[in-house]
C-alpha cells in the first residue's frame, strides 16, 4: 500500500469529536426565552403604567343618534393619539393608543371614528382644532405628508390623532374640510361673545 492509501484508512476510522453540547445549547435557548419574556412584561408594565398616568382623561364621548348627512367619509388606519404637538407622547388612556382599521365620517356634528376591535368614539364639531398633514406620530414614521393628524380637545387636553387613508389622496380634502368647519365654529363663538 502506499504511504496516501494508508494515511486515506486511518482518516476513515479515526472517530469525529463531538460538535454539539446539547446541555450548553439548551440552556442557552431557555436563558434567551426567558430574556423574552422579561422585556415583553417590562414593556406590558410600561403600558400599564402610562395608562395609569393617564386616567385623568374623560371617557371618550360616543356618537350620538342620527348623525347629519356626512360630508366626507373614509376608510384606512387609526395610527394613535398624542398630545398635541409632542408626536411621541402617546396617549394610552381609553384605548386611544391601540392601533387599528378606521372608518372616518365626517359630519356638521362632529368626527366619528368607528374602529373594528377597538373602542369607538366621537369628536363633537366644537372640539375640533384643526387637521394638517404629517409624516409620522408615536410609532409610525411615513413620508411627508403622509398622515392626517386631527387635532381636538377633550376634557383639558389638546390631542393629535393620526390616520392613514387607504387612499392617501384623499387627506387634503379632509385638512380642509375640518380647518374651515373649525374656522366656521371659532367665528360664530366669537360673534356670540
Amino acid at each position: 500500500m502506499t504511504p496516501a492509501v494508508i494515511q486515506l484508512a486511518a482518516e476513515a476510522t479515526r472517530k469525529s469529536a463531538e460538535v454539539t453540547d446539547w446541555g450548553a445549547r439548551i440552556a442557552w435557548v431557555v436563558g434567551l426565552l426567558v430574556f423574552i419574556a422579561f422585556v415583553y412584561w417590562l414593556m406590558r408594565q410600561g403600558w400599564k403604567w402610562r395608562g395609569t398616568l393617564q386616567s385623568d382623561l374623560p371617557e371618550l364621548p360616543a356618537a350620538p343618534g342620527g348623525l347629519p348627512e356626512h360630508r366626507l367619509a373614509l376608510t384606512g388606519r387609526y395610527h394613535g393619539s398624542t398630545t398635541a404637538g409632542q408626536w411621541l407622547d402617546r396617549i394610552v388612556a381609553h384605548g386611544l393608543g391601540v392601533r387599528s382599521r378606521v372608518e372616518l365620517t365626517l359630519t356638521d356634528a362632529g368626527l366619528d371614528v368607528v374602529r373594528p376591535g377597538a373602542t369607538d368614539f366621537f369628536v363633537p364639531a366644537a372640539q375640533l382644532r384643526g387637521a394638517r398633514l404629517d409624516k409620522g406620530i408615536a410609532g409610525k414614521v411615513l413620508t411627508e405628508g403622509g398622515l392626517l393628524v386631527v387635532t381636538w380637545a377633550h376634557g383639558d387636553r389638546l390631542i393629535d390623532s393620526g390616520f392613514r387613508s387607504d387612499r392617501a389622496a384623499e387627506h387634503a380634502a379632509w385638512v380642509e374640510a375640518i380647518n374651515d368647519m373649525n374656522h366656521s365654529i371659532t367665528t360664530t363663538e366669537g360673534a356670540e361673545r
